[in-house]
């Protein structure tokens, strides 16, 4: 790994911004070192994002990327336009990993396997009892981001303060993230197949941006069900107000399935669970979820445990590369009213951010 990996995570605090470029620019010039060192090094974005935006059969599907999300979410285009401005990176590039997981199905051939298409995994694991209220999170994704996110703190015009951990380049957030309202999600990428996707649509960053806003778990419904996405996704939701927990899977056409957490520990990789829709079989997914109904997840603990386990050296739930990689995990517990965001291995329990929810 190169020196950007021993970097502390970061988080800046952008304040309150009036135009959503200025917040956007002011993002951009503050990481603009990590989001060049990341525009450099994304082996997705240079082998493969990047060619392929330089042909003929790309330029209808990036046009139509760019105005239906450009017409629903002017603010947030406006925010990724000035993050753009402010890291000196064309927009084109930050167009592409904004919109990875809608352009990257359409590239890749029909035989492509699930390790040619994922560059992020992630595991969950969800209960709600009279003991706890917990949602533990792990963030994986490629090499090429190890030392490349960093924390956004935001004051929205209305006072409502957002805090999302965020890919360098990208729209706070393809992570996870609360808000002052007592909102807090996380988020797990599914593989619908490609004919499951609707070219063009909505993307997943612009929807999770959005959530950021949200001021509760009806109102973050509302955003997830109104969004027409282009590919599908899993959404953790979290109410510290009301103390709910709730799992939404969505594919395109605005089809959506709510999972309400209970005693019964829900864990969730990378596969769909309870919205019916033709998805590619992955292993990996499909391994860590075995692995995982076979252990305790009756305290803070335990879950954790779960979430530092790698006894299948294959698909270890903890990843430690060559490929993916556990960058961190979040905690978020909704009696303390407050989210923990481990380095290393979460057994280990070194905390990086202890932050109030509120």
């Amino acid at each position: 790994m190169d020196g950007s990996s021993e970097k502390k995570l970061e988080l800046f605090d952008v304040g309150q911004c009036e135009e959503a470029y200025q917040m956007g620019f002011l993002i951009g010039q503050r990481f603009s070192d990590l989001i060049q060192s990341r525009v450099a090094t994304d082996p997705i974005l240079q082998q493969q994002l990047l060619p392929f935006a330089r042909t003929a059969e790309a330029q209808p599907l990036v046009e139509a990327l760019c105005t239906a999300n450009r017409q629903m979410f002017p603010r947030y285009w406006d925010e990724m336009l000035g993050t753009a401005a402010g890291s000196g990176i064309p927009i084109l590039q930050i167009i592409l990993l904004n919109f990875r997981k809608e352009i990257l199905p359409f590239l890749l051939k029909k035989e492509a396997t699930p390790e040619e298409v994922t560059d992020e995994d992630c595991s969950d694991v969800l209960v709600v009892n009279d003991s706890m209220a917990i949602a533990a999170h792990n963030e994986d994704a490629t090499v090429a981001l190890i030392g490349r996110t960093y924390l956004v703190r935001a004051t929205l015009s209305n006072g409502v303060t957002f805090t999302a951990y965020t890919y360098a380049g990208e729209l706070p957030t393809c992570a996870f993230g609360f808000n002052s309202c007592g909102l807090a999600f996380t988020l797990n990428s599914v593989p619908p197949t490609r004919e499951e996707i609707s070219a063009g649509g909505i993307g997943r960053n612009f929807i999770s941006r959005d959530l950021l806003e949200a001021t509760g778990l009806g109102d973050a419904l509302n955003r997830i069900h109104s969004s027409n996405a282009s590919v599908g996704h899993s959404y953790n939701l979290m109410d510290a107000r009301s103390r709910r927990i709730l799992n939404v899977e969505t594919a395109s056409g605005n089809r959506c399935s709510v999972h309400e957490v209970g005693r019964t520990p829900f864990f969730h990789a990378n596969m769909y669970l309870h919205l019916q829709v033709q998805q590619v079989q992955d292993e990996n997914s499909i391994s860590r979820h075995n692995r995982a109904a076979q252990l305790s997840a009756d305290s803070k603990a335990k879950v954790l445990s779960i979430l530092g386990d790698s006894v299948d050296k294959k698909y270890p739930i903890y990843m430690t590369g060559p490929t993916l990689y556990t960058l961190c995990t979040a905690l978020i517990d909704l009696d303390e009213q407050t989210i923990t965001i481990y380095e290393g291995n979460p057994e280990k329990e070194i905390v990086s951010y202890a932050l109030p929810l509120f």
